[in-house]
């Protein structure tokens, strides 16, 4: 039997907290292995007990969690899972900037909360897809003050590897990369381990958006 996922939970809201601790615990196959109540702490907690999963509310105190996301991608700790009101505000943007693996309705269904842990997990960085399209098309429309993508960027990328970058912009998971491309579930995680590496990416939430900025 496989070791159980680990997840770390960061939430400021000792009442929220205590609920998706209880959701999580409800679960046989995912441990919650600590507990923060803002940011600083949620970063000294992922150094400590080096989780799968950094579950994080964008809106804490001392360091909030766009900050702490940033943190903790960096330092290759976790892969971060977003807790948000869905108000699609700068704290959101920034969290996709800083590498958030995936984003989580703060209302979601306890069963829909546990699968996004799972799926993040494993590795299928985009979760909810309903959600995610319409976070990456708004991110995308937003004026930024950075410059668009470089479309140069893509001419490190194979042929397939292309073909995989647009699926990920529409808000595609592996499975139905592999259903609209013809190949197996595992060759797509391939591909979108190279492009993302080719292309200096953290998550696959970041290609989604660099697919809609280039318009592929």
């Amino acid at each position: 039997m496989s070791r159980p996922v680990r997840v770390l939970v960061a939430e400021d809201q000792s009442a929220v907290r205590a609920g998706l601790v209880l959701i999580l615990r409800s679960a046989p196959d995912i441990e919650v292995v600590g507990e923060a109540a803002d940011g600083e702490q949620a970063v000294a907690r992922a150094r400590e007990l080096r989780p799968d999963v950094v579950l994080m509310d964008v809106q804490m105190p001392r360091l909030d969690g766009v900050s702490a996301t940033r943190q903790v991608v960096a330092e290759g700790l976790a892969d971060v899972l977003v807790l948000t009101t869905f108000d699609l505000d700068e704290y959101v943007f920034g969290a996709l900037r800083a590498g958030a693996a995936g984003f989580l309705l703060k209302n979601t269904e306890a069963k829909d909360l546990l699968t996004a842990v799972r799926t993040v997990a494993g590795g299928e960085g985009i979760v909810a897809p309903a959600v995610t399209r319409r976070l990456i098309a708004e991110f995308a429309a937003k004026p930024v003050r950075e410059p668009k993508a470089d479309p140069a960027v893509l001419e490190t990328l194979t042929r397939r590897e292309r073909d995989v970058l647009s699926c990920l912009g529409e808000g595609l998971s592996n499975a139905d990369v592999a259903v609209r491309l013809d190949m197996a579930e595992a060759t797509v995680k391939t591909h979108v381990s190279r492009l993302l590496g080719k292309l200096e990416l953290r998550s696959r939430v970041q290609a989604a958006v660099l697919a809609q900025e280039l318009g592929i």
